[in-house]
């Protein structure tokens, strides 16, 4: 056989398999409906609804171990659902089955009747109506705050306004320093930082103001363009690997799904996000004020677990880190671990590390 015929072959061979590969993959693809992609399906029950906002209840999988109850804070840039993808890569599961009594803010999807919404609002109205209220429930007069991103942020201001109620705060991926990466040496790190310090402040104006909302599908776009090879090849060469294994399209349609669920950023919230956090770093230098109270990291004296992700690009682990320049706490606790920014919460390298050490932190702390 001469060379040219046994490559063109081999080039058969492999056309033929990958023929093969392509219509078991459309039979996998046909069997799978929208219902069965759920994301978000660890049981909990409804406590207190407020405009869109609402408090949930897990339903308990474990014997409890923590009696303290824990409040799980997400950002509005995103769902929490990322903390629940499915069974196997669920944090809130693998924490319920530590025996925790756990919780959940869903701030439901803004719009522009949400448009005058400040973070104000969030902090020191709805998280602490939440605090009320699983107080009343259980008894107990502090609770945890878990905060997750922004949502991070958020847990940070109202420890710093209200720590009177809160016995623990425990923060992942969390930014304090908005222009820590200003002096990184980790050029990838910190791209996100650049771009909004990037923005004249005048346009965030103009954007809030003609939508009421910075929308998230333009949130979407920005996240995409900080790794565009990821982003242009996933839908061609890494969905052709996995096309005829059930289980890891499901994985990969589940994380599509969280992605697309992107909800509308509030207008005055983003606009404080953007103007005041970002661009002028506020929070770390002491200036950022909820409700005329002037929110200061030296007033949070309860104990403090900062978990960050070593290979965060949209969160640098040197904006988290800082924290321990400013925080009050004589007990603080700081945990890095491998992975990026979602990949802290789904990947099984980092996840069962990440639960195991928020769940040994918190039991050290439980009386």
């Amino acid at each position: 056989m001469t060379e040219t015929a046994a490559g063109f072959d081999g080039f058969l061979k492999e056309f033929a398999a990958n023929l093969g590969k392509m219509q078991k993959g459309a039979e996998v693809l046909g069997g799978i409906r929208d219902a069965d992609i759920d994301v978000g399906a660890t049981p909990k029950t409804l406590i207190e609804r407020r405009d869109k906002v609402e408090l949930f209840r897990y339903d308990a999988l474990a014997e409890a171990k923590i009696g303290t109850p824990v409040l799980i804070v997400y950002g509005l840039i995103g769902r929490y659902t990322m903390a629940d993808l499915q069974p196997d890569r669920s944090l809130v599961r693998s924490l319920l089955g530590k025996g925790l009594d756990l919780w959940l803010i869903d701030w439901g999807q803004p719009g522009r009747a949400e448009r005058w919404l400040t973070i104000d609002d969030y902090v020191d109205d709805y998280i602490d109506s939440a605090v009320s209220r699983i107080c009343a429930e259980t008894g107990h007069d502090k609770i945890t705050l878990l905060g997750i991103c922004e949502g991070g942020v958020f847990t940070t201001c109202y420890t710093a306004l209200h720590k009177e109620r809160v016995k623990n705060l425990v923060l992942t991926i969390t930014p304090i320093d908005f222009h820590a990466e200003i002096d990184s040496a980790a050029q990838h790190h910190g791209f996100l930082n650049v771009w909004t310090r990037s923005l004249a402040p005048e346009d965030i104006d103009k954007m809030v103001d003609a939508l009421g909302v910075i929308p998230g599908e333009f949130m979407s776009s920005i996240f995409s363009l900080m790794t565009p090879m990821r982003s242009l090849t996933k839908y061609n060469l890494d969905l052709i690997d996995i096309i005829d294994d059930k289980d890891k399209m499901m994985n990969f349609l589940r994380m599509e799904k969280w992605l697309a669920d992107r909800p509308d950023h509030p207008g005055a919230a983003g606009r404080q996000w953007l103007k005041e956090l970002y661009q002028e770093n506020q929070l770390f230098e002491g200036k950022f004020a909820l409700s005329g109270r002037t929110v200061d990291l030296a007033d949070i004296d309860v104990p403090v677990l900062n978990v960050y992700a070593l290979d965060d690009h949209i969160i640098p682990p040197g904006s988290s880190k800082a924290l321990v320049q400013k925080v009050g706490s004589d007990d603080y606790t700081e945990i890095p671990l491998p992975g990026g920014h979602v990949g802290l919460f789904v990947s099984s390298r980092s996840q069962g590390k990440l639960t195991e050490n928020i769940a040994d932190w918190l039991q050290a702390r439980d009386r």
